[in-house]
């Protein structure tokens, strides 16, 4: 344990350098300050990786079934998200965004959270099922969580035209129509995602027999925010709404992941004991 966080620690302290590398990146041009910060963050996402070895030799298994473990494995995914698109072109500012969002996730993780927190190990019958749910569901927010960072940056970007204020900042950022494809695509990506891994969560609690959980209001702001997501695509298909409209929408919809996610504390959909 103290192994762990001692990792946990140095991968928190050189994610925050990170950060702070590809902020001054984003101010001013800054390429050694760039390169820094790529090479900081793959630090992390090594350092994350042995974490999560370690855990999986203590937990004799996937370590996924607590709400610490499935906000790490988000952080890392964010941290892969972020290294995959670190050398391509303007991609300075999303790695920034994101950061900040993996950042905030893992540092909140690490003072608030344990990993023996509201374990679901419990699901004994439908253990299978359990894990496709949260490696599902972790796969869909990392992606819409991309999605939500286009969003913003559409919309600030729009913003800043429209008011003609230019500067270098502005002129590195991805044009509108690139941010809109990008937005699109990452929720394309994660709505899907979002739907399997609900089903397969419906398919879990009817074979425990757990229907009284459908009534849980988790359920109710999972579904409102998964529906916004659906009309954020049917209106992006049919192509009458504007690029500040659809991405209006998308942060809109991911607000609702945030307050489902939020809603654990008071949920039974993911706190009940299996008893």
């Amino acid at each position: 344990m103290q192994l762990l966080n001692g990792i946990y620690d140095t991968a928190i302290l050189l994610y925050a350098l990170s950060l702070l590398f590809y902020f001054s990146d984003c101010l001013k041009r800054n390429p050694g300050g760039k390169r820094l910060g790529s090479g900081l963050l793959v630090a992390v996402g090594l350092l994350q990786a042995v974490g999560l070895a370690i855990r999986f030799s203590q937990e004799e298994g996937l370590p996924i079934f607590t709400p610490y473990d499935f906000l790490f494995w988000f952080s890392f995914s964010i941290v892969l998200t972020s290294l995959a698109i670190a050398f391509t072109r303007g991609a300075e500012f999303t790695i920034l965004l994101l950061s900040v969002a993996g950042f905030s996730v893992f540092l909140l993780n690490r003072v608030w959270l344990t990993a023996k927190d509201h374990t679901l190990q419990s699901w004994g019958a439908v253990h299978g099922w359990l894990v496709t749910h949260i490696i599902l569901a972790n796969l869909s927010f990392a992606a819409l969580t991309l999605g939500t960072v286009f969003a913003i940056m559409y919309l600030f970007l729009h913003t800043r035209l429209k008011n003609k204020r230019w500067n270098d900042r502005i002129r590195r950022l991805p044009s509108l129509e690139v941010l809109d494809k990008y937005t699109y695509y990452s929720v394309l990506a994660g709505a899907p995602l979002l739907l399997v891994s609900l089903v397969v969560a419906g398919i879990s609690i009817v074979a425990e027999g757990r229907l009284l959980l459908f009534q849980d209001l988790k359920v109710l702001t999972t579904l409102i925010g998964l529906g916004i997501y659906i009309i954020y695509l049917i209106l992006k298909w049919s192509g009458r709404r504007s690029g500040v409209d659809m991405a209006r929408w998308a942060v809109v919809g991911y607000g609702f992941i945030i307050l489902n996610f939020l809603l654990n504390s008071w949920s039974k959909f993911h706190g009940w004991s299996g008893e």
